[in-house]
């Protein structure tokens, strides 16, 4: 199995900026994309930020041009930075992964969730 490791959450005042990592570690062949996702309370959960193998990147409207999503692909990690944060980007982050497992003699695709880490942003 994958596992995803989260770091970098905690509370800022608006305005502030946190940068979150996540490292990918286990039996990993190939990751595809690897990306961020949030959740507020009574909400469910949104894409934030993607990017595929080839660096391609994808974002929330919302975040755009204030958050910004890289991976190193030889250490399985990726971080997001985040600048300008409001209260509305108050949520649970939780980072995701897919690609190929080496399962020894064949490979097998896998989709992994890390256990989430806590952004609060005061007004």
């Amino acid at each position: 199995q994958v596992q995803l490791v989260e770091s970098g959450g905690g509370l800022v005042q608006a305005g502030g900026s946190l940068r979150l990592s996540c490292a990918a570690s286990g039996s990993i062949s190939r990751i595809n994309s690897m990306g961020w996702y949030r959740q507020a309370p009574g909400k469910q959960r949104e894409l934030v930020a993607t990017i595929g193998s080839a660096g391609r990147t994808n974002y929330k409207d919302s975040v755009k041009g204030r958050f910004t999503i890289s991976r190193d692909s030889a250490k399985n990690t990726v971080v997001l930075q985040m600048n300008s944060l409001t209260p509305e980007d108050t949520a649970v982050y939780y980072c995701n992964a897919n690609g190929l497992l080496d399962a020894g003699r064949t490979f097998a695709p896998f989709g992994s969730w890390g256990q989430g880490t806590q952004v609060t942003v005061s007004s």
